[in-house]
């Protein structure tokens, strides 16, 4: 009769140790065919395969009471499984914690500590560990991989403070008072592994290397958004000079840009970026940064040509490499953050950009074209829902309706921008009540909310000036009349509203509703001057200086219209105050219009006031004259 080993044994753990470790290292090889296999079903089905084999292998190993002899390859096995299943995952899940506590506790086990530790949870067990391990050389370089994995799981999740005290733990030689978690990872030291030990998908050393860059890297990042400009230029450069795959040395290029812009060296930023650019990935946080700096250097020209590229290189799906099954500094950086100066949006939020910038810039004919490609985007649907882009702050849709309008207007496309309008008061028709006390009506809950009269009023403003482009002044005037009605019926934000968002701060401020009613009864004002009737036009500019005081476009349409009636006194009284304010900084420098409202009141502007003011100074020395 054959003599039988008895469970538990050294015996038993000898011969099944020589299986263990020879699945385990048939299971990595598995899974690095795998990884040659590009993105192909056949890749997925071999990694899962070997996922389910590490998984069944930790269960046959744990199954067995905890032996310091065996405790190598299990923690290797499980160092296997969490990297295998957090890169397919691509991201660390809670039962991974868990994992690495069992392991833990495997190994406390062997000691006869695990009774004594398990209240003081995860970084309990990490210190008694690693205080029994001095105890247990041999088991140094498995801990130091799991470890490894551990930092990664608190990086991750942005457990900073546990991290650095298990980093100052693994430090043992170094100086323990140092809470630099940059400084602690370049000198934690992971053991080499013997030349016999069981095969691993990711070393500690390598682990160690993605560890260093993804946290520089946030450091950095978060240091460029805080504006600590030179420690973010240090971290990115450590960031840029550690295990960076190609789509984050993108990003750590383009933040280096971002940051030497800020610093004022253009010149090196754009070495920067134009090193992001080389190669095939995503270009376009570094054309967006592009963008930016040329506008800080007045090239518009490059400017409109980086947000042309910008619109071409977003409406062209990216494909991602097949991910590495390994723990990849990707995996340990957060989540996208639209506010991040790398957030580089939407195609329609670079459409909108660039219609913007150049309406701006006067390049009306193509603002126009850049206008309707955007609303065609919103309006077949393709881009179900737009949002703002977020640096600076954005349109609501209304607005993007109206600047397109505007833009048309600006080029010289009057029944086109009238289209657009009707477009934008067909769509908002459901959100108006019947009655015309719009904002008493929102007050008490009604759909419509307080921007949307400006929004109505502002599509009336520009429909007059579309007609006005047409030469039907008739027309014109009663689309100035129809906005006047609407903005005398509304109020300044109501304090009882709550807080706005972000769009509506911008709608319903007091400083754009006062240049709203200006912009409208000065245009009103204009036309009742084209047809000769001066009076009329007095009594709108009058009312447009009473509600918009630092509008000086009102007083100095308000002194040629004194003028021509011949009211010489109130003419005089009105130049003075005219004077002296010219020796005083513009008072609007500091506001914030809609863009669709700085248009319009551009369209209003006097030509030249400063010769105005001298041929009024003339004509009263001429009458001052004996």
């Amino acid at each position: 009769m054959a003599h039988r080993t008895p469970p538990g044994s050294s015996a038993s753990h000898a011969s099944c140790l020589d299986l263990w470790r020879e699945k385990n290292d048939q299971l990595v090889q598995q899974a690095k065919v795998a990884q040659d296999s590009g993105l192909s079903p056949r890749r997925q089905q071999l990694a899962q395969d070997a996922l389910e084999g590490l998984r069944g292998l930790l269960h046959s190993v744990q199954g067995l009471p905890a032996a310091v002899s065996v405790l190598p390859l299990e923690l290797t096995v499980i160092c296997n499984f969490i990297t295998l299943r957090a890169s397919l995952a691509q991201g660390f899940t809670e039962d991974l914690a868990q994992d690495i506590q069992q392991g833990l506790e495997r190994v406390l086990e062997t000691q006869e500590q695990l009774k004594a530790r398990l209240e003081h949870g995860l970084r309990g067990l990490w210190d008694s560990v690693l205080h029994v391990s001095s105890l247990l050389p041999e088991l140094l370089p498995a801990l130091h991989h799991l470890a490894g994995l551990q930092a990664a799981l608190w990086l991750s999740t942005d457990r900073l403070g546990d991290l650095t005290l298990l980093l100052q733990t693994l430090n043992v030689s170094q100086s323990r008072a140092s809470e630099d978690l940059l400084l602690l990872l370049k000198t934690w030291r992971p053991p080499a592994e013997e030349s016999d030990a069981p095969l691993t998908l990711q070393d500690a050393q390598n682990l160690k290397g993605v560890l260093l860059t993804a946290f520089a890297y946030r450091q950095g990042l978060q240091e460029l958004i805080t504006g600590n400009l030179p420690r973010a230029l240090s971290s990115l450069h450590e960031a840029a000079s550690g295990l960076c795959p190609r789509p984050v040395l993108v990003q750590v290029y383009t933040a280096l840009g971002t940051c030497l812009r800020k610093m004022g060296s253009p010149q090196r930023a754009l070495l920067y970026l134009v090193a992001a650019l080389k190669g095939e990935s995503t270009w376009g946080p570094p054309l967006l940064e592009a963008s930016r700096l040329y506008r800080q250097l007045e090239n518009t020209a490059a400017e409109i040509e980086c947000l042309e590229l910008l619109v071409e290189a977003l409406s062209v799906a990216y494909i991602p490499e097949a991910p590495q099954l390994l723990i990849e500094v990707e995996l340990l950086l957060p989540r996208p953050d639209p506010t991040s100066p790398l957030h580089c949006g939407t195609q329609s939020q670079a459409k909108y950009l660039l219609a913007s910038r150049c309406l701006q810039t006067g390049r009306a004919e193509n603002a126009a074209e850049h206008y309707l490609d955007l609303l065609a985007l919103l309006l077949d649907g393709l881009e179900p829902k737009f949002s703002p882009p977020p640096c600076p702050r954005g349109p609501c849709v209304p607005e993007v309706f109206l600047e397109a309008a505007a833009a048309l207007i600006q080029a010289g496309r009057a029944q086109d921008a009238l289209t657009v309008c009707e477009e934008l008061l067909s769509r908002m028709s459901s959100l108006r009540p019947k009655r015309p006390r719009l904002w008493e009506d929102a007050r008490r809950g009604t759909k419509e909310l307080p921007h949307c009269s400006l929004w109505v009023s502002a599509t009336y403003l520009l429909q007059g000036h579309a007609r006005v482009q047409l030469g039907t002044q008739k027309e014109a005037i009663s689309e100035f009349s129809r906005c006047l009605e609407l903005l005398f019926q509304a109020t300044p934000t109501d304090k009882e509203q709550g807080p706005a968002s972000s769009c509506e701060q911008g709608c319903t401020s007091d400083v754009a509703l006062q240049q709203l009613r200006a912009a409208a009864l000065i245009s009103r004002g204009l036309e009742w001057v084209a047809s000769g009737q001066d009076t009329k036009a007095l009594q709108d500019f009058l009312l447009s200086v009473q509600m918009c005081p630092g509008n000086q476009d009102a007083s100095f349409h308000l002194l040629q219209t004194l003028r021509r009636l011949d009211r010489r006194d109130e003419a005089t009284a009105l130049w003075r105050r005219l004077e002296a304010q010219t020796e005083l900084p513009q008072e609007n420098v500091a506001w914030s219009l809609p863009l669709y409202l700085e248009t319009c009141l551009g369209w209003i502007h006097p030509p030249d006031r400063e010769t105005l003011l001298e041929e009024f100074r003339t004509s009263l020395l001429e009458t001052c004259d004996p």
